[in-house]
């Protein structure tokens, strides 16, 4: 059985990793590509936006 290629995005180096390769604490992912672990930061600020536009609805 073959296992697919993960990308992470390393949040100390900035740089996009094939495998998780740096400590858990310093990356980012799994993603399918490298294209989306190169967009990791955007990727979390989007999410981060929309779970506080959705706690503003809430309340």
């Amino acid at each position: 059985m073959e296992q697919e290629t993960q990308f992470w995005f390393n949040t100390k180096t900035g740089q996009v990793e094939t495998g998780p390769q740096a400590l858990a604490l310093d990356r980012i992912g799994p993603f399918a590509s490298a294209q989306e672990a190169a967009r990791a930061p955007e990727i979390i600020a989007e999410r981060a936006r929309a779970i506080a536009e959705e706690e503003r609805l809430e309340d």
